[in-house]
């Protein structure tokens, strides 16, 4: 069982190591240095990486549910561990928890930082921030598209139609997915910054701008986010490009062959940008029958930071806190939306919510004329029973994860607004929390080093779609009967 798992996370591992390569390059031309931590972090990383490749070299022709499940964990966290090697080796990060803290708020696209001074930071490990969000925003896709339909989890299932005509092993099949994802992914990030370079930024902040748009990681160069920009053509693009990478991946592939679009994904599409809508006009009414702006102003703010914590991607326009306490409800709610499923937005995800919301219906009409046949659809595509059971079984686990964690924090000393709202933010992946403290105008550093670990695991749990971290820690896992 370890041996195909061990050799593609040394893989993995390994791809970590020499990106490293790219910050640490980035210091010997900008600082004129002969060594850089980056260096060090990236041989480090790469010795373990290659070491567990070809210890573990084999053919691998068959890959089982329990080895996909161990090795999504299994790569995650080692690449959280090693990915937080850069911040230790600089020495910006006090402390491991506050390093790994940020590691993983980066490969899991959460947009929640330890950092106060973001501006202060060395350039290259702003660039390393980004590249973390970009590498995990393509690896959130693949494993969205690739192994949660093999996996069996939330739903996904539906989408093992895709791609019908690929061999129905799991290892042709990944590659051939993956290969289409990361051009189309590509091109996004890259059209993303010529756009943000065209509208006033300048090349570094554009570049990295565009890593954590597309990837809907939302870690900024800037202290304020995008508000310090306060350019209403740059909060226009990011908000297009926010939206575009809360898309399915597979549907910008769907498009380039030239394929019929699938149903499902143009119902769960449409839902996603008719909720976005509703939304920001709800928000802006509000805002303008509170006084805080005149309407336009009110639908500029409202529309950013709706986008933002929707798609789960956590740039700030302006600290929305300002506005009210009332403010701190609608924000938990945009989080717990998410976007749609198969794109690197984290979250329950529209398409859960569709399944959820249809079985519902279909509940109340069945209570009134209980014998009148009415399928289970989204859309037009027909439901089957075992993809309503699984979405309903990680709606479940996602509340109970919050309930519990959230009841962790606050045991060891934090009011319920920071426990809470700092769950939710994690779990959801959409960074900032509610509050003066882990609101959008605060940060995660005055937490403790134990609150810093449990959100990390918590933001690792969020994104591994919960059942597949939980699944790891049963019994049954390991012991079969």
């Amino acid at each position: 069982m370890w041996q195909p798992v061990l050799m593609i996370n040394g893989f993995l591992i390994s791809i970590i190591g020499l990106t490293m390569l790219i910050p640490a390059g980035y210091d010997f031309y900008s600082k004129s240095i002969l060594w850089s931590p980056f260096l060090s972090s990236a041989l480090v990383t790469l010795f373990f990486g290659v070491s567990l490749l070809l210890s573990n070299r084999l053919s691998i022709r068959n890959f089982t549910l329990q080895q996909g499940f161990l090795l999504t964990v299994l790569s995650w966290f080692s690449a959280s561990l090693f990915g937080a090697l850069p911040f230790w080796f600089y020495g910006v990060c006090p402390s491991f928890a506050d390093a790994f803290f940020e590691t993983v708020s980066g490969v899991s696209t959460t947009g929640a930082t330890i950092f106060s001074d973001i501006e202060a930071l060395p350039r290259s490990i702003l660039l390393w921030r980004s590249m973390l969000n970009g590498l995990g925003g393509i690896g959130i896709v693949i494993f969205a598209v690739a192994m949660l339909p093999f996996l069996g989890i939330g739903g996904m299932q539906i989408f093992q139609r895709e791609n019908s005509d690929v061999n129905e092993k799991f290892m042709p099949k990944f590659s051939y997915i993956a290969k289409r994802i990361v051009i189309a992914y590509f091109v996004l990030t890259v059209i993303c910054f010529a756009a943000l370079y065209l509208a006033g930024m300048g090349f570094f902040d554009a570049f990295n701008h565009a890593l954590a748009t597309v990837s809907t990681g939302g870690l900024s160069t800037k202290n304020a986010s995008i508000g310090y920009f306060n350019s209403v053509e740059i909060e226009l693009i990011i908000s297009l490009f926010m939206i575009l990478g809360a898309l399915p991946m597979g549907f910008y592939v769907v498009i380039w062959q030239g394929k019929d679009l699938k149903s499902y994904q143009m119902s769960q599409i449409v839902t996603f940008l008719k909720v976005l809508c509703v939304y920001t006009l709800i928000l802006s009414v509000c805002l303008v029958v509170h006084k805080q702006y005149d309407f336009w102003q009110a639908l500029r703010f409202s529309s950013f930071n709706v986008i933002s914590i929707v798609t789960s991607t956590g740039f700030v326009s302006t600290d929305y806190m300002k506005w009210g306490s009332w403010v701190g409800i609608f924000f938990i709610i945009f989080a717990l939306t998410g976007g749609c499923t198969g794109s690197t937005s984290g979250s329950i995800k529209i398409l859960r919510w569709q399944v959820i919301f249809s079985f519902i219906k279909r509940a109340l009409l069945l209570s009134t004329e209980p014998n009148r046949v009415a399928p289970l659809k989204v859309g037009a595509t027909p439901i089957d029973v075992s993809i309503v059971s699984s979405v309903f079984v990680l709606f479940g686990a996602f509340m109970l994860s919050i309930a519990l964690l959230s009841s962790v924090l606050a045991f060891v000393g934090y009011d319920l607004e920071i426990a809470f709202s700092s769950v939710v933010a994690c779990i959801t992946n959409s960074g900032p929390g509610v509050g003066a403290v882990i609101g959008p105008a605060g940060n995660y550093s005055s937490l403790s080093d134990f609150a810093k670990y449990v959100l990390s695991f918590t933001m690792l749990l969020g994104r591994l779609e919960i059942i597949t971290v939980i699944a790891v820690f049963t019994r049954s896992f390991w012991f079969k009967n």
